[in-house]
């Protein structure tokens, strides 16, 4: 069954996904074809066109979901086992750097850390929910706020820390018997630029 979202942990499968002609293929088959139809749709040869899906169905981001008729034969389909991939640092030599090696956490360092072990946590804790066919309770809080001055800049920091730290100190309890250990990250980072869209 397709997902919406799976993070990647496989040397090898984020290598098939890094891959221009096998995330073409993946993009593709995000709904379900046959290996002919996607050959035709991304104008691949046969042979290379059937190498590349072996090895994506061999590393599990390819599995068949069916089979359609087709004049005088019977095409095998296929569909990619989620929508989009993200590569979990754990995938990486040496995998995600401790977010507490960099001493300063006011860094764009720091955060980068601090999201890259969110993405393998997080990867981690999804796959043993999947396996266990179990939802993972998460919460996410996205917003965009445009500061007037640094000197506001510098005061909803200091709010939302105290907010954060009053919150956590009334709800925090390391005594409950079947309590369950949650992260809070709060991070604030320049808003990027809209990507422009090709014509």
């Amino acid at each position: 069954m397709q997902t919406d979202l799976i993070v990647i942990d496989n040397p090898e499968q984020a290598a098939a996904v890094i891959d221009p002609v096998r995330g073409r293929i993946l993009e593709h088959l995000r709904e379900p074809d046959s290996a002919a139809g996607a050959g035709r749709a991304l104008g691949l040869p046969r042979q290379r066109l059937g190498y590349h899906i072996r090895e994506l169905e061999r590393t599990g981001l390819l599995v068949p979901v069916g089979e359609r008729k087709q004049r005088n034969c019977v095409e095998r389909l296929l569909q990619a086992t989620a929508r989009h991939y993200v590569i979990s640092p754990s995938a990486l030599a040496g995998g995600a750097l401790p977010a507490d090696a960099i001493r300063d956490r006011f860094s764009s360092a720091y955060l980068i850390a601090a999201a890259a072990r969110t993405v393998q946590d997080v990867g981690a804790l999804q796959r043993a929910a999947r396996d266990s066919n179990k939802p993972l309770p998460a919460l996410t809080i996205e917003t965009e706020v445009r500061f007037a001055s640094p000197a506001d800049s510098h005061a909803f920091a200091t709010a939302l820390a105290r907010a954060v730290a009053s919150l956590v100190a009334e709800y925090n309890d390391d005594e409950a018997p079947h309590g369950r250990r949650f992260r809070v990250i709060a991070a604030a980072h320049p808003a990027a630029p809209p990507r422009s869209v090709a014509p």
